[in-house]
């Protein structure tokens, strides 16, 4: 998620966070940093695909409106519901809402779960 916002914030690209990112952010374990990686990776190579999902399941919300934060622990859930169809739609949801207890407003968690369960919901077959 700190790489996304670094991202969106700085306005960099994504080799431009990784040239950065890992300077600052300390030793990380291997398999931290790779997963890491990989969820960057998922959010950044279907950015327009994941706002677009963003956008048509938070009525009321342009995605340049909402917290920078929310917003990309947003990018990052819905990316790992696109590129890790392994882990289940509840698990990612949890793990972003422990995420955003620690970095969101109290207010965003309501917001952050309906707009994920509605996603979720919209990425199950049919």
């Amino acid at each position: 998620m700190q790489m996304l916002f670094q991202a969106d914030i700085g306005k960099q690209t994504p080799d431009e966070v990784r040239a950065t990112f890992w300077k600052s952010a300390g030793d990380a374990e291997p398999e931290v940093r790779g997963f890491a990686e990989e969820l960057f990776r998922a959010a950044t190579d279907r950015h327009d695909e994941i706002d677009r999902l963003i956008a048509q399941n938070s009525k009321h919300w342009r995605l340049e409106r909402m917290p920078a934060v929310d917003r990309n622990l947003l990018r990052m859930a819905v990316g790992e519901m696109l590129g890790f169809r392994d882990t289940p739609f509840p698990v990612v949801i949890n793990e972003a809402l422990e995420i955003a207890r620690r970095y969101c407003a109290t207010d965003s968690m309501n917001f952050l779960n309906g707009i994920l369960d509605a996603i979720a919901h919209s990425l199950l077959p049919k």
